[in-house]
């Protein structure tokens, strides 16, 4: 007899809404030539504004659905705010930036689209196959949009690094899971929970467990696994370079904690010590190298290496608030980074020819409330209160300290004080410096000044009023204890 596995299609609505609004956009710009990018980009906001209503009856549902490959539940539906929140403010952000490049790509919101979409699935997987399947889906996507630029080398070898790097860590996590598949005969995670806590080990399972770190280790650009980020962020479209270090790293930390936390929990003890060594490195090397950069964009990308250490100290600390301070941490930085590089978009117009901190220079005397917005972003990246990167910052250090891990905590303060100086060098250069040649005034769109708007407002209010967020954060992570 024909077994007809489950089909719940409503659980992954929020992923489906975004599909369909990809192919409606690729309809339309079949069909139509001038102004194709902008009504790609209503039809994208309009898609995340559909997949967030429909996303909102899985905080009340905690069930799997497809024969038990994908996970419908609370902490599915933080992850997806957080992927549907980064998409659409992206979308703010590059009609204008595309217009500045007299692009009309709307093969663009298509990707980021589709892009978003594997995310899901990947922060909803219960199956390492699942899991595997969004990641590429959000790869491919990604390859293509960083060096979706005509005629930009940069762009080009943005692409072409990401393509032959990601390649090798994909490589890497499937034969991993192939290896995993081999030990415990089943690659979901509930049958990989029984295989481990009934005492299952052998060199198998171990070394397929690291090569499923060494696959998430590359997409959150933790060190030694970090070496494409700087190139891959500076030659990428700078709202790209946002929604990777936003959108990419949320949904890989989601599948990273929910594989390693509900899969591999009688694994802790050995996997947690891997976690602490990966995040002194990562702390350590992205701010020491973010200090020497002269590119906004390069030190960008090493402050976001930087930030995957501080996310992986709520991994390691663990239980329900270390990773629901892992949860916040990610909102926070959602608001934060995108608004940073949206700042960097509009400074750096047509080209990207401005991308030097020099270039920063007096921006608070012409534009002072662009430059007011920026110090905002600057100061949450670098834990300053009253911003939702203070908090962020406080919750899991204070989780790691409950948890024991004393020495961790040292680190992580001494290097995020080592971090105020690259991000207060910049506040300086636009307030204490005058520019050495006279600039043409930014042309501000209202995309632009929205995504502006909502990103300083985000960083400010859930900074200021944190209980309600940190209190979802702790009822999204319940399923994966």
């Amino acid at each position: 007899m024909i077994q007809i596995p489950d089909i719940n299609l409503g659980g992954i609505s929020p992923a489906l809404a975004l599909c369909a609004a990809g192919l409606v956009a690729m309809l339309a710009g079949l069909f139509i030539r001038k102004g194709a990018a902008t009504i790609g980009a209503l039809i994208s906001l309009v898609g995340v504004l559909v997949a967030l209503v429909v996303n909102t009856p899985l905080r009340l549902l905690n069930e799997q659905a497809f024969s038990g490959m994908v996970a419908l539940d609370p902490y599915s539906w933080f992850f997806n705010i957080v992927i549907l929140i980064s998409t659409g403010l992206t979308v703010l952000i590059s009609v204008r930036y595309l217009a500045d490049e007299g692009l009309e790509l709307y093969e663009y919101f298509v990707l980021l689209l589709f892009a978003a979409a594997g995310m899901m699935f990947m922060v909803s997987g219960n199956h390492i196959l699942v899991i595997f399947v969004g990641l590429e889906t959000l790869s491919i996507a990604i390859y293509v949009l960083c060096g979706i630029l005509p005629g930009n080398a940069r762009s080009g070898e943005a692409a072409l690094k990401y393509l032959l790097l990601g390649a090798f860590s994909s490589g890497i996590f499937l034969y991993g899971a192939a290896l995993l598949f081999g030990a415990v005969g089943s690659l979901g995670l509930p049958a990989l929970t029984k295989y481990f806590q009934a005492g299952g080990s052998g060199a198998m399972a171990s070394v397929g467990m690291g090569m499923l770190l060494v696959g998430f280790g590359f997409k959150v650009a933790a060190v030694p696994f970090h070496a494409w980020t700087p190139d891959v962020y500076e030659g990428a479209p700078s709202p790209i370079t946002g929604f990777m270090s936003v959108g990419v790293k949320a949904a890989a930390f989601a599948a990273f904690a929910r594989v390693f936390f509900e899969a591999l929990p009688a694994l802790q003890i050995d996997w947690s010590q891997i976690l602490w060594f990966l995040a002194i490195l990562t702390m350590i090397l992205g701010n020491l190298a973010a200090l020497v950069q002269d590119n906004i964009k390069r030190m960008l990308a090493y402050s976001s290496i930087a930030h995957a250490g501080y996310i992986l100290i709520g991994m390691v600390a663990g239980k329900e608030m270390g990773t629901a301070g892992m949860l916040y941490y990610l909102l926070a930085y959602a608001f934060t980074n995108l608004g940073a590089f949206s700042v960097v978009a509009l400074v750096g117009r047509k080209g990207e020819a401005n991308v030097k901190i020099d270039d920063y220079r007096g921006l608070a005397n012409v534009h002072p409330m662009l430059a007011l917005v920026m110090s905002i972003f600057l100061f949450s990246l670098a834990g300053i209160p009253p911003t939702a990167g203070f908090v962020g910052k406080f919750i899991i250090f204070g989780a790691a300290v409950n948890a024991g891990y004393i020495w961790l905590v040292i680190i992580g303060v001494l290097t995020s004080a080592v971090s105020v100086f690259y991000y207060f060098r910049v506040v300086m250069k636009m307030y204490m410096e005058s520019p050495e040649t006279e600039s043409a005034r930014i042309q501000f769109a209202p995309g632009m000044v929205l995504a502006l708007g909502i990103t300083a407002v985000g960083v400010l209010y859930i900074g200021i009023f944190p209980t309600t967020y940190l209190n979802l954060a702790v009822e999204s992570v319940k399923p994966l204890f």
